[in-house]
């Protein structure tokens, strides 16, 4: 098939001739006003064709000049309302292009908000742009999606891979063996563990009531937390400022753990050898208000925008161990519990979360 067949076969379908004035709505009423003048010109013109035998002759001149005004009063108002029916309806051809647009995937296009805000029409425009402007967020966070996690699979699968060839080639010390073995062992569990969160996390996406209830000692579970992470803070002398008041709360006890090891998680991670992470615990009024803050790098405010997103990571580099989904588990299960989650934080100064727990919960 020649280029040219290609061409003419992948364009869409050409409109018949005939029906190509009248493909959009303003020029559809513009055909119809014009259509209802030139028939009053004509029956106007009828008119004085059929009473020109009947009248005295003193009445031609008069009438005629009734004719003739009234035709050029019915052509003015043609011309008048294809001008005004273009004006008018313009914005609407405009919306109608723009909604092709957003249909064909093209998430850019903006209308230009020329009516009066406070018109339906200025309503119409601005509830465009709003739907547009989010349809391309969603669509910014659909390829991150893609691109973090296609990377978060692939760099431990060939770090494996990669090692498991020096094993099998040999020629190695005690110690080189030792090392890559641990390093195959450390980033098998991190595929593990991505595994397990993205299991965890699609069945609290799914998930509207929580089952297994239980009251239980909410400073007991923080402590708890916290010793179930000894190692990553215990090695590297992390010191540990806790004030925890005695709080009994009632919600699905293992769910809730999942919020503590991630937030003491990320405030370990981050918080430089020798530093310090803080953790207090106050019942406010009808609320369970947990803070937990570390003497890290800090975020700027667009990483603090996106970071509840999954597979998101401020690190861009990658360089710091995890997958982008702990928090994301976070925000999920504080919905399921109705409570909130807030992050201040800004770059050099630490970070700290707040989590509100509703004690009706």
């Amino acid at each position: 098939m020649s280029r040219r067949g290609c061409r003419k076969s992948a364009g869409a379908p050409a409109q018949p001739r005939r029906y190509r004035y009248v493909r959009s709505f303003s020029n559809r009423i513009i055909l119809l006003l014009s259509s209802i003048m030139v028939a009053a010109s004509l029956l106007t013109i009828l008119l004085y064709w059929l009473l020109y035998p009947i009248l005295p002759s003193e009445m031609y001149a008069p009438i005629l000049a009734v004719a003739l005004s009234l035709a050029l009063c019915l052509l003015a108002g043609c011309l008048l309302s294809v001008i005004l029916s273009k004006k008018i309806y313009r914005p609407f051809e405009q919306l109608i292009r723009a909604t092709e647009k957003i249909a064909q995937g093209d998430f850019k296009v903006r209308l230009a908000e020329t009516a009066d805000p406070g018109s339906d029409l200025g309503a119409l425009q601005r509830s465009f742009n709003h739907m547009a402007s989010e349809l391309d967020s969603t669509e910014i966070f659909r390829n991150d999606f893609i691109n973090n996690f296609s990377h978060e699979f692939k760099t431990p699968i060939v770090s494996i891979r990669g090692f498991a060839r020096l094993l099998q080639e040999g020629n190695l010390t005690a110690e080189q063996h030792d090392k890559y073995v641990n390093i195959i062992a450390a980033e098998s569990d991190r595929l593990a563990n991505m595994a397990t969160n993205i299991l965890l996390l699609s069945k609290l996406e799914n998930q509207k009531i929580v089952t297994d209830r239980t009251r239980f000692y909410l400073d007991e579970q923080l402590r708890h937390a916290i010793l179930t992470l000894e190692k990553q803070w215990s090695s590297r002398n992390i010191e540990l400022d806790i004030d925890l008041d005695e709080v009994m709360y009632e919600f699905n006890e293992d769910m809730l753990l999942q919020v503590w090891l991630n937030l003491f998680g990320n405030a370990f991670k981050f918080t430089p050898d020798g530093g310090t992470v803080f953790c207090t615990l106050r019942q406010e009024k009808n609320e369970a208000v947990v803070r937990i803050r570390d003497t890290g790098c800090g975020m700027s405010d667009a990483v603090i925008t996106r970071i509840f997103e999954k597979f998101y990571q401020g690190d861009t580099s990658h360089s710091s161990a995890g997958n982008g989904i702990g928090l994301t588990i976070v925000r999920r299960i504080l919905v399921l519990c109705g409570g909130t989650i807030q992050v201040e934080s800004s770059p050099g100064q630490g970070s700290t979360f707040t989590v509100r727990l509703p004690m009706t919960a």
